[in-house]
């Protein structure tokens, strides 16, 4: 018999024995249906280029999390020391515009007084 007969009737064979399943449970129901003792399961440890990577994004998380709030409450103090400058300057503007025309009213009054 050639090897690669051997093969695929050993191929064949396990196939007929074996149910294919979707999850680890019904695995196990299957390989103990058929006699079969189940694997037991062996967690895969955390590496180091894993474990490196997940605390370098969450570090980076962090810290850029921590500067937009930063970034956020120093905007909302400059806004706020502008929006009072705004204010300020209005009201000096204000206060302008009254005095000139308040001159105006008496450089009136006298052209008046003058062409009497």
């Amino acid at each position: 018999m050639a090897p690669s007969r051997i093969l695929v009737s050993a191929a064949r064979a396990a196939a007929a024995r074996r149910a294919f399943s979707a999850s680890p449970a019904r695995f196990d129901a299957a390989a103990a249906s058929i006699g079969a003792t189940p694997l037991p399961v062996v967690r895969k440890p955390v590496g180091a280029l894993r474990g490196g990577l997940f605390g370098f994004f969450f570090g980076s998380t962090l810290a850029g999390a921590g500067i937009y709030t930063y970034a956020l409450q120093d905007y909302k103090a400059s806004n706020d020391l502008l929006t009072e400058d705004i204010y300020a300057l209005q009201n000096a503007v204000d206060r302008l515009t009254k005095y000139v025309s308040m001159l105006e009213e008496k450089m009136d009054a006298i052209e008046r007084k003058k062409k009497k």
